[in-house]
């Protein structure tokens, strides 16, 4: 029947095919509005938040946004425009070596005169003026390397302990050890949960998914008993009055400025606890500053949107016909959920402390360019879909 329409009005048909390879290469306009919503969002409250910690460290307030335009905004912006347009088969060809390259940079944040270590952490790079955390690439290329890998084997192959759970595992394991060893357990946490949720949607039995998790936790248990800093953060988590002026301090002092917004907030710029009462200002406490200022009403808005953003990578997931973009697409979207509820839970006590940041809220030229090239890909899915 499509075939007779076809051939009995050519003219029409072409002209179908020609609106909608114009409709195709606008890309998902929605998804394109929260990627540069919540980035301009972020930049406003970047302004306010780190303007005391700026003035004091490098006597410019402005210090912090400089750096984030310079080194993440303008590269990140340039990145999504070259991933937008991005070829699926390009992308997929690219999944092994550029995990490999993650990898190589994940091993040299110990190598001295190359690795830098800041506050106890070696979870960064340098190469002349470049600085950069190799973790939070790796989020993305691991996802790549995952989609890639499970859309290259059958469903029966997925399915198998010896060709499907036991090598997923043990790359994953490469990957989430060398993390661990940094130490870096946000990033891990990240990574592991949003790549067993992939797993999980290309048909892995949910038993395996379950005893994945529960071997997870049971690590993170066996890492809470060896590792004193890691017990107290956890204790802390328990009981945060335990030690107020101690390691108690980052998480008490988040709960007084969220407490302190109120509903509506004490107005844009009047956050009493930034001026060096709150640990982690730009990265990891910028959700408390936001909603000191702004008030709940308004912090709950940008979780909204970004569960949005989330939601919309999820919708662009279904449409897409390949199933590497799909699996892509939809680890991209729980990478965004996780870390968001990491970072948030952490703020107002849901979970310990993790050290993850608030994907397009916080301070970090690294993690801005790596969501970039993410949206990128997914917006480029969206433009093929």
């Amino acid at each position: 029947m499509s075939l007779d329409r076809t051939v009995g009005s050519p003219g029409r048909f072409r002209g179908t095919e020609r609106r909608g390879r114009k409709s195709l290469e606008k890309g998902d306009r929605l998804l394109l509005g929260l990627y540069l919503g919540l980035t301009f969002f972020g930049l406003i409250i970047l302004i306010s938040a780190t303007g005391p910690i700026g003035y004091q460290q490098f006597g410019d307030s402005l210090s912090f946004f400089k750096h984030q335009i310079l080194l993440g905004i303008i590269p990140g912006f340039i990145l999504f425009a070259i991933m937008s347009r991005i070829s699926v088969e390009r992308l997929k060809s690219l999944a092994f070596p550029a995990l490999c390259i993650s990898v190589i940079l994940l091993v040299l944040v110990y190598l001295p005169g190359i690795g830098q270590s800041v506050g106890g952490s070696s979870r960064w790079v340098q190469f002349g003026p470049i600085r950069f955390q190799p973790s939070e690439f790796v989020k993305l290329t691991f996802l790549v390397y995952v989609a890639a890998w499970l859309s290259s084997r059958s469903i029966e192959d997925r399915r198998s302990t010896e060709r499907g759970l036991i090598p997923f595992l043990s790359v994953l394991g490469v990957v989430l050890l060398l993390l661990i060893l940094q130490p870096n357990t946000g990033s891990t946490a990240v990574i592991a949960g949003a790549s067993l949720i992939m797993y999980f949607l290309a048909d892995a039995p949910a038993l395996w998914i379950g005893g994945v998790i529960a071997s997870g936790f049971a690590m993170i248990a066996i890492l809470i008993k060896l590792t004193p800093y890691r017990a107290a953060r956890f204790l802390t988590f328990l009981n945060p009055d335990a030690d107020p002026q101690g390691i108690g301090y980052h998480m008490n002092q988040a709960f007084l400025a969220v407490g302190s917004g109120g509903l509506f907030g004490l107005g844009y710029g009047q956050s009493r606890q930034k001026f060096l009462y709150l640990p982690e200002v730009p990265g990891d406490s910028i959700f408390a500053v936001m909603a000191e200022e702004l008030g709940f009403f308004i912090s709950v808005l940008v979780i909204l949107v970004l569960g949005a953003f989330a939601f919309r990578c999820l919708q662009i997931s279904r449409k897409t016909p390949d199933f590497f973009s799909s699996l892509l697409v939809a680890g991209i979207a729980s990478w965004i959920g996780i870390q968001t509820f990491l970072n948030v839970g952490s703020m107002i006590g849901l979970v310990p402390m993790t050290g993850v940041t608030l994907p397009f809220i916080s301070y970090g030229s690294s993690a801005f360019v790596a969501i970039s090239i993410a949206t990128g890909i997914v917006y480029s899915v969206s433009r093929n879909s």
